[in-house]
């Protein structure tokens, strides 16, 4: 271009760069995704909508959220990708506007049992050194404070980064964890009964402990120790004292080496010092069951030693401070009037105000992270989002009203939009119309779930789905009636004074024989009242959304010991034995050891998984491939749904009625679309809750507790989920229902609802009787916004 000629004027209107707006996803193929391509538009706040098992996740999370966080790992360099997790492409022809991806979901926050909100939120960190900077009288640094680091003492030589050496005497490295509990909070003792049981010998099973079976090896130690044959109570003193409490020492088992400790350090090490939550299901209820969990006396449940509580603010040390209701905390941190420390509170009222208003003001900074529910887990990862000053990156939402009562979804509604209003594309995966009726743009997948499911059955505005013919469009303003006619109780389970948590001495009486919905406000002590008053009781059976513990071959079939009858059908028909059939035992193909794929490290690079080769993915060997019942192989029984299999296993030659058994329970609770090989760890909590109740549906009697079973549930599933609970009352069965959606609300027998705010303002039993008068008097919250969603 010459000088002389002038240069084209550009618009801003007509910049380039505003022409990329929206994310475009072409020949989208993960999980059950058929090959779809959508666009969402940048900028603005879009819901995926569809029944359960339709593919939202997969669209959402599998493809969108997981190429963003895949690409941008790519920017760093291959050293530091070395250190990262090899995150692997979605199945997905190609992607175009993707912006960086934030994921706000639902996973628990860590379970550390040092973990607390104050540490995930660094809350703690800036109270350590709010006290370091104004304590009185002043014990040292940040360090000082903290309940991860012990206070220690150290002579001999240091030497510095140059070499040089200097002599120390008594030095004193200053923390606060208390000694007693070691910054845990809580100290055990434990029952031996439940551990020993001292009429018996080893060889006759005296240990009572998971894992040391009477042969097994972890037992084996103990029999060169003292006589196995020999009843422990008839045990000397010595030997008692070496089987239970021996420092580690080596001995020889069957000619090895191995490192003999006492019964009850070693289990304290590997069962009792960690987070209850993280163990596996049959070994947390022998700790719960074994160990008494009592506040420790030396720190008094502050975790802290005497030294960090001796430093106060206004009349409080740092562990009143962390007990305090965050919305009181607040409050004592607008009366410290000190220039020097304002950034420091200024930041920390921020985190308080920005807690309070997104519903955790009832929580403490004291709390420990691992007995956060999910979605005050996802509420607490919100809150270092809302005052980010990023814009234009993608915030993806894993229904985020979980956990919350109608009248806190307003709130978090008005979250969402903010989140947009500042730029951002927002992405919520949601089931609740209050959500869905605030989108500017709608997506919905089916028409039904799993191999049914994985199209886009309809994109546009809330209007517009409407009047769609979708089963989502169809239920959008679907309104519950009351029932004509409640059940009444055939008697009462008593709870008195009860005080867990905010609970204030609460007296009630929870009906049995009928359908009970316990309600209230986020925080208002409904789980303290019924998991902390009922659990334990004698057939109470707690069924919860907690992580299905097992290997990566574990899938719904071992789970449930559906694969059980199924292998043993297939041995009968080929004259076989039943291990053929498993892919972790005989049957197993030998060149991908029944893993169905081949990995290849590739270091620093993505790894690459490719199918084996050998047995086509399948699992087997070829031999087992070709052993039927009916006129399908094991392979293909396995990735048959839900549904389909129950079918399979009803009628003709496959009639199997073990199998079929279980797999009526599994499609009854609404699961006929999973397949009985997918793995555990894809369900998502709602399936695991359902899974695990399927598994007791065939219990006699007995009281069910269910904590938020409309977790991941569409509209037009709760109706299914209302049939089913109402087949367990009929079957003599007590359900317990703590629960928000008002259409469960409305089909209950009794209410029991809890406030009337939370936290110090809640604990209390505000109203209990009939859905119908709760709705007459609207009294409480709760009262109102069931008279508004219910058909008169």
């Amino acid at each position: 271009m010459s000088a002389k000629t002038p240069a084209k004027a550009v618009s801003i209107d007509e910049h380039a760069a505003d022409h990329h707006d929206v994310i475009r996803v072409l020949g989208g193929r993960e999980n059950n995704l058929q090959n779809i391509s959508v666009e969402i538009p940048k900028r603005r706040l879009s819901v995926f909508t569809g029944v359960s098992g339709s593919g939202k996740s997969s669209l959402v999370f599998g493809t969108v959220a997981a190429e963003s966080r895949r690409l941008i790992d790519e920017t760093y360099s291959t050293f530091v990708q070395g250190f990262m997790p090899n995150l692997p492409r979605p199945e997905v022809d190609s992607m175009e506007g993707l912006t960086t991806a934030i994921i706000v979901d639902q996973e628990r926050l860590g379970a550390n049992v040092r973990s607390t909100l104050g540490t995930v939120t660094d809350g703690y960190a800036m109270l350590r050194s709010l006290f370091s900077r104004l304590g009185d009288p002043y014990i040292g640094g940040p360090t000082a404070f903290s309940f991860n680091i012990p206070t220690s003492k150290a002579s001999g030589v240091m030497t510095n980064a140059k070499g040089e050496k200097k002599i120390v005497k008594n030095a004193i490295y200053l923390g606060g964890m208390c000694p007693d509990c070691e910054g845990r909070g809580t100290v055990s003792d434990l029952d031996m009964t439940a551990i020993i049981d001292d009429s018996k010998s080893l060889v006759d099973g005296a240990i009572l402990v998971p894992g040391y079976t009477a042969d097994g090896w972890m037992v084996a130690p103990y029999k060169q120790v003292v006589p196995p044959d020999v009843p422990l109570r008839d045990l000397s003193e010595e030997q008692r004292q070496d089987l239970l409490y021996a420092e580690p020492r080596k001995i020889k088992v069957e000619k090895i080496n191995v490192t003999f400790e006492g019964l009850i350090p070693k289990i304290r090490k590997s069962m009792f010092s960690k987070d209850r939550e993280s163990l596996q299901a049959h070994i947390k209820t022998f700790v719960e069951r074994a160990a008494v969990f009592q506040q420790c006396p030396g720190c008094e449940g502050t975790r802290l030693n005497a030294s960090a509580r001796s430093a106060k603010i206004k009349g409080r040390d740092i562990g009143e401070v962390t007990a305090l209701q965050i919305s009181d905390l607040a409050e004592w941190l607008r009366t410290i009037d000190d220039g020097s420390v304002a950034p420091l509170i200024g930041s920390l009222l921020h985190l308080c105000d920005t807690m309070t208003e997104i519903g955790l003001g009832y929580l403490s900074l004291d709390r420990p992270s691992g007995t956060l529910s999910g979605g005050e887990a996802q509420r607490t990862k919100l809150v270092r989002h809302l005052g980010s000053a990023l814009t234009d990156v993608t915030y993806v939402f894993d229904e985020p009203t979980i956990g919350l009562h109608p009248h806190d979804i307003e709130r978090m509604n008005t979250l969402l939009l903010e989140l947009r209003d500042k730029g951002n594309t927002v992405l919520v995966v949601e089931h609740k119309p209050e959500t869905i009726a605030i989108a500017d743009h709608v997506v919905d997948m089916g028409p039904g779930a799993g191999s049914n499911g994985g199209k886009v059955v309809f994109e546009g505005t809330v209007e517009e789905l409407r009047g769609a013919n979708t089963t989502t469009g169809q239920h959008l303003s679907y309104r519950a009636s009351l029932k004509d006619e409640v059940r009444s109780s055939t008697d009462v389970m008593e709870v008195r004074g009860a005080s867990t948590h905010n609970l204030q001495n609460v007296d009630v009486d929870i009906p049995l024989g009928v359908l009970t919905v316990v309600t209230g406000v986020a925080g208002s002590g409904k789980s303290s009242l019924i998991h902390g008053a009922l659990e334990g009781r004698e057939g109470v059976v707690s069924v919860d959304q907690a992580p299905i513990k097992g290997s990566r071959r574990s899938n719904p079939a071992t789970y449930t010991g559906l694969l059980d009858p199924i292998r043993k059908a297939f041995a009968k028909a080929n004259d076989v034995k039943p291990a053929m059939f498993s892919a972790n035992s005989e049957g197993a193909c030998p060149t991908c050891n029944g893993t169905g794929v081949i990995v290849t490290e590739l270091g620093f690079m993505e790894s690459v998984s490719a199918p084996c080769e050998d047995c086509g993915g399948k699992r087997f060997q070829a031999s087992v491939l070709d052993l039927r019942l009916g006129d399908l192989n094991i392979a293909e029984v396995l990735d048959l749904p839900v549904a389909e299999a129950l079918e399979f296993f009803s009628n003709g030659p496959a009639k199997t009625p073990a199998a079929a058994s279980i797999l009526t329970r599994l499609d009854e609770v609404g699961l006929g679309y999973l397949r009985l090989g997918q793995p555990l760890n894809t369900l998502s909590g709602g399936e695991r809750q359902r899974v695990k109740l399927a598994m007791h549906m065939k219990d006699k009697g007995g009281a069910y507790i269910l904590d938020e079973p409309t977790t991941g549930l569409h509209l037009a599933d709760v109706e299914n989920l209302l049939q089913l609970l109402d087949r367990l009352v009929d079957q003599g069965k007590s359900v317990i229902v703590i629960e928000h959606h008002q259409a469960v609300m409305a089909h209950a027998d009794w209410i029991i609802d809890l406030g009337p705010g939370a936290g110090h303002d809640g604990g209390q039993v505000v109203f209990e009787g009939p859905p119908a008068d709760l709705v007459a008097k609207k009294s409480t919250l709760t009262g109102k916004h069931l008279a508004a969603y219910v058909t008169t």
